[in-house]
């Protein structure tokens, strides 16, 4: 289903990378990437198609990632690259476009900016209600669920109604189903009473743009005054719910924190325990905002950050390939970016490190011995010494000076200490000495 509802998008993407791509010169020609007029009429002509088809696939591609706009030009997301192999590509490109609904659908004129965003704030309760029916709901008892959660949204706000007020309890109830959030407040039945400050009159309009608007983008059906979810819509809806279970049961308590404290707390756990609180994490937040705050964390003075948040990104897998991919060339993050991208292309984790130059290959010994230095134990800054790619150590020690880590001198200090070797160790004190001086 999500591949059938994609074709036109990913038909104008193909386009898109093809005739408007880097070093073509036709996104020039035809005034800009973007689609003017000149440029829908021109994937009109190519296609078969209405300008305002082409247009309408172009947003649906934009916002299903299956095309990226930069500048002036156009190029093909991952997900396009990897709509023919990958099933679970195409299902991400049509979560995104079910995330992106209030986008995809233009909203009714006349209407408060606040009052639409209380209405999308509030559609995921109304999912979550529509795939706990599994079956038909009219659209009354929608909109009566609708104006409660409105009603909800503006009491949590604090915003309080001095104009005639129903009968009724102040505050409404709570109940007994979860929405689509990190919070979960109950649900009503429809027939409570609504409380004040939400009016059935103004969100009927709201409503019906909401349920067109996800009707548009395959999650629902919508006619003959009742909706009801699509298969396509009612997995996504629970995928949704099971990602707020997950990050319920975070095991070490991170969900909250930002990336640098997360990966902190998670220095300690095991490899699996860290994995898990790592998903945990993830599903708390929008992709491409986690993958921002991992990068900036792996940028910072840590070494241990930048290798855990490597790990993190592992985990988060083909959504960040192209925040990855972009960061490769950073000399800090480039062997790390490197050795994620070797085996997301699907290389053996025991053999990715054969694309780092050995160059690269000692920046990444340095910064990990750098991380145990800080971190770890003595023991281990010995054992250490054995991942080196050099076979002696005055090979490697000559490699690590002309490497210009930063941390170069630290580490080597921290490893003449911990030596058992007198001479070895006065050979790396030596060696950290001619580094500390330039000479």
């Amino acid at each position: 289903m999500a591949r059938s509802g994609l074709a036109g998008a990913a038909r104008v993407a193909r386009w898109a990378d093809a005739a408007l791509g880097p070093g073509r010169g036709s996104a020039t020609a035809a005034g800009q990437a973007i689609l003017s007029d000149a440029t829908a009429e021109w994937a009109a002509d190519e296609l078969g198609l209405t300008p305002a088809q082409v247009r309408a696939d172009w947003d649906t591609a934009r916002l299903a990632g299956l095309v990226e706009v930069h500048g002036d030009t156009a190029r093909p997301g991952w997900r396009l690259r990897a709509w023919n192999r990958d099933d679970s590509a195409v299902l991400r490109g049509w979560v995104a476009l079910f995330d992106a609904w209030s986008l995809a659908h233009p909203e009714p004129e006349g209407h408060e900016p606040a009052a639409v965003s209380e209405v999308v704030s509030a559609m995921p309760q109304v999912l979550s209600f529509l795939q706990l029916s599994a079956g038909p709901v009219p659209v009354p008892q929608l909109l009566d669920l609708l104006q409660q959660r409105v009603t909800e949204l503006r009491t949590e706000r604090c915003e309080v109604d001095y104009g005639p007020r129903s009968s009724g309890p102040a505050h409404p109830e709570p109940s007994p189903e979860p929405r689509l959030g990190p919070a979960a407040p109950a649900l009503a039945p429809a027939s409570a009473p609504t409380g004040p400050g939400a009016d059935a009159a103004a969100l009927a309009p709201l409503l019906d743009w909401a349920l067109r608007a996800l009707a548009a983008v395959g999650a629902l059906t919508y006619g003959e005054g009742q909706a009801t979810l699509t298969p396509l819509g009612s997995w996504a809806v629970w995928v949704k719910l099971e990602q707020i279970c997950v990050a319920a049961q975070s095991p070490a308590g991170n969900i909250e924190q930002g990336a640098e404290d997360m990966l902190r707390g998670c220095a300690q756990l095991r490899p699996n325990a860290a994995r898990a609180e790592y998903r945990a994490w993830l599903a708390a937040r929008p992709v491409g905002s986690a993958v921002t705050e991992l990068l900036d964390a792996a940028r910072g003075e840590d070494a241990l950050l930048r290798g855990l948040a490597f790990e993190a990104l592992r985990v988060v897998g083909a959504p960040a390939e192209p925040e990855v991919r972009a960061v490769h060339d950073e000399p800090t993050l480039r062997p790390y970016a490197l050795l994620w991208l070797a085996e997301h292309d699907g290389a053996d984790p025991e053999e990715a490190h054969e694309v780092l130059t050995r160059s690269e290959a000692t920046w990444l010994w340095v910064d990990t011995a750098a991380a145990v230095a800080d971190h770890g134990e003595a023991p281990l800054l010995v054992r250490h010494l054995e991942s080196a790619v050099q076979p002696t150590v005055p090979a490697l020690l000559n490699e690590v000076r002309a490497v210009g880590h930063p941390r170069t001198v630290q580490v080597l200090v921290a490893l003449a200490a911990a030596h058992p070797d007198p001479a070895l160790a006065k050979a790396v004190r030596r060696a950290a000495f001619q580094v500390h001086t330039g000479s």
